[in-house]
């Protein structure tokens, strides 16, 4: 808690704010980008959508393009659903963890995040960073991935202090992604090594063997991605789409339309042409 005082990213505006709606944009929006990318997209969205009932009322393609260049675009239809969701309650945003569950698209991360950084609860929160400094420091491990899911909440909760959960997350989760890095931890300077595990045991490396990692315009998500970003401009023909990639991409085009309905990112105007939802 020194360090974190002292080194901690407390000029991020999501940890300037209570407002359990602010902490949930930021959140989803965290979820797999990193900070740097999503502060403007952060702050415009809160100056066009100021509240989750503003939310509510957007139509879902304006969502959308606002979401353009965050990837994972599911994760704007998310924040609509729950928007949604909240304003047919009639209420605010709770900072129940057991209502917050119940919200379209928020996962227990997400609702413990949310009850911690907004509704101050003394919980565990783990994201990636948190949980990596949990397996080293308690389990002596270099990765999740070389231990089992209840050893790593078991270290979470030996963490957890009787109080100040907040800020205990936010100093663990500032410790993971500025110190305990999961590829070159800057062990030295860590202000818990005396008490690392992991270092006592010699820095033992990860047994997970890792895959390689397939090319991104490879996949179906940048794929997916660019049918988005075409009809972020205007509708657009099926025949169109399928000039826009070459042969697997343009094999597979009526999977990812397919997919792309289903998830509510798109829609059909009439058997040849698509366009973002209204």
């Amino acid at each position: 808690m020194r360090w974190y005082r002292e080194h901690g990213r407390h000029h991020l505006p999501w940890r300037r704010t209570r407002d359990p709606y602010a902490v949930l944009v930021s959140e989803v929006m965290l979820q797999q980008t990193q900070v740097d990318r999503v502060l403007p997209y952060y702050q415009r969205w809160l100056t066009r959508w100021p509240t989750i009932g503003a939310l509510a009322a957007a139509p879902a393609s304006e969502l959308i393009r606002e979401w353009r260049g965050l990837g994972y675009n599911r994760r704007a239809l998310n924040l609509h659903r729950a928007a949604l969701a909240v304003s047919a309650l009639g209420s605010g945003l709770p900072t129940n963890e057991r209502e917050l569950k119940r919200l379209p698209g928020v996962g227990s991360y997400t609702a413990a995040a949310v009850c911690c950084f907004a509704g101050g609860a003394n919980v565990v929160v783990s994201d990636t960073n948190i949980a990596r400094v949990a397996v080293r420091v308690v389990c002596g491990e270099a990765t999740v991935r070389d231990i089992d899911t209840t050893s790593v909440g078991a270290a979470l909760i030996e963490l957890l202090p009787a109080r100040g959960g907040r800020e205990h997350n936010l100093a663990l989760m500032d410790l993971g992604a500025m110190v305990c890095t999961a590829r070159a931890p800057r062990c030295t300077i860590c202000p818990v090594r005396a008490m690392c595990a992991w270092r006592a045991a010699g820095f033992p490396t990860s047994d997970s063997a890792s895959r390689p990692a397939e090319r991104f315009e490879s996949t179906a998500r940048f794929a997916r991605g660019r049918i988005v970003d075409a009809l972020r401009e205007r509708p657009t023909s099926g025949a169109e789409l399928r000039r826009m990639f070459r042969r697997t991409h343009a094999a597979n085009l009526n999977s990812y339309l397919e997919g792309l309905v289903k998830d509510g990112l798109i829609v059909a105007v009439d058997d040849e042409t698509w366009s973002l939802p209204g």
